[in-house]
């Protein structure tokens, strides 16, 4: 069935993060979609309610092979049940993949400019932070592997933090990227930990490569965990739920134990009955909203180096963020944010990403081409209205 992503839904007064202003500011910022879920969605959350029995649910046979089905057809990674777990979410994930790969005092690396929490975790469970910044050549963003490699003698780095696709470079890593990684950290027994919530959001011409599938190719299973969820896929982030993917038994058996221990091993009745329905029935959805936010991004592109061409783009591999170098236009990166939202706009700023995110910011296409163009017309305001 074909999807209406033009419609614009009013989000205010939903207690919606995203839309949290009294005043007709446009978000452009925090990753979700202003887009309607899939319509099986939808419909499954409805039979729920209708049932009207809410009770304790545990996953079902029929969601194990859901996701099992999705990941082997999509990505060639070959799952059974006792190879998946479940979480709340993959940032409390990645909490708990602190407490699996290391002890307090120890060093974790994550690259730079990365998601906020890689940041803050690392800081929140008294480990120890270690930044390697990514490279940017011909506009985009590369593994820096022999700064990598001399961090991780250099401060005895116990556990690597990957984000792949990247977030907020939009990076999809490719296979013989990842190899070189799993090849560094095998050779310092460095386990890997990688965020993979973008990955059904891979866009045209790229390829995304599940760090698993390499890892237990290379005999390096036992220390490496992947993590991922529907709710970036599929707009559905105030449905709390994701999954711990992986192989080696002994791993599996201390991350559920873990779990336990910190009573975070089980979803709600609404996570379980979305998962399933959109691995089983929201391929449609997913194709369509994908020709939609790539549609969005060329928009993007061509507006801003009409309008903006200082501004330096980096064009995304994969999901709806678009980075953006704004360093032509301010010089403190409170004033930039500052800027924009004077202009009724917000983006994310840069900095908080880590200090390759200096004068940068993260724009979230992921929305109707109406807001949308009325955003970057605001975006052009801000640093042009002076002219």
């Amino acid at each position: 069935m074909p999807y209406n992503f033009d419609e614009i839904i009013d989000r205010r007064g939903t207690g919606s993060l995203k839309w949290h202003y009294s005043d007709d500011t446009i978000p452009l910022w925090v990753a979700d979609m202003d887009f309607k879920t899939a319509t099986p969605i939808l419909d499954s959350v409805q039979r729920v309610i209708n049932h009207g029995i809410l009770g304790y649910t545990k996953p079902t046979d029929a969601l194990y092979d859901a996701i099992i089905n999705w990941h082997s057809n999509r990505y060639g990674l070959d799952l059974t049940q006792d190879n998946i777990l479940f979480s709340p979410g993959v940032v409390p994930s990645l909490a708990l993949m602190m407490q699996i790969f290391t002890e307090v005092g120890d060093t974790v690396l994550v690259n730079d400019p990365i998601y906020t929490p890689f940041m803050t975790k690392v800081k929140q469970n008294n480990r120890t932070l270690v930044m390697s910044a990514l490279k940017e050549i011909d506009g985009k963003y590369e593994l820096n592997l022999a700064d990598i490699e001399a961090k991780i003698v250099e401060h005895k780095v116990k556990l690597y933090l990957l984000c792949n696709p990247h977030n907020p470079g939009g990076r999809v890593w490719t296979k013989s990227e990842l190899e070189a990684l799993l090849t560094l950290c095998k050779k310092h027994n460095v386990a890997i930990v990688s965020d993979e919530i973008h990955q059904d959001l891979t866009l045209s011409g790229h390829t995304f490569t599940p760090l698993l599938k390499l890892a237990e190719a290379a005999g390096y299973a036992h220390n490496v965990v992947s993590l991922t969820s529907m709710t970036k896929t599929f707009n559905v982030a105030g449905i709390k739920g994701s999954m711990i993917f992986a192989k080696d038994e002994t791993l599996l058996k201390k991350i559920s134990q873990q779990q336990n221990l910190n009573d975070e091993y089980e979803l709600n009745l609404f996570a379980y009955t979305v998962m399933q329905s959109a691995y089983e029935h929201g391929g449609e959805w997913l194709e369509q909203v994908i020709a939609y936010i790539e549609n969005n991004i060329e928009i993007t592109l061509d507006f801003l180096a009409g309008h903006l061409p200082d501004i330096k783009v980096m064009r995304p591999e994969a999901s709806y963020l678009i980075w953006l170098d704004c360093s032509a236009y301010a010089q403190d990166d409170q004033a930039l944010y500052d800027k924009l939202r004077a202009a009724k706009v917000e983006l994310n700023s840069g900095i908080k990403y880590g200090r390759e995110g200096h004068l940068k910011m993260r724009i979230n296409v992921a929305c109707p081409e109406a807001l949308l163009r009325e955003g970057l017309n605001r975006v052009y305001a801000a640093f042009r209205g002076d002219d």
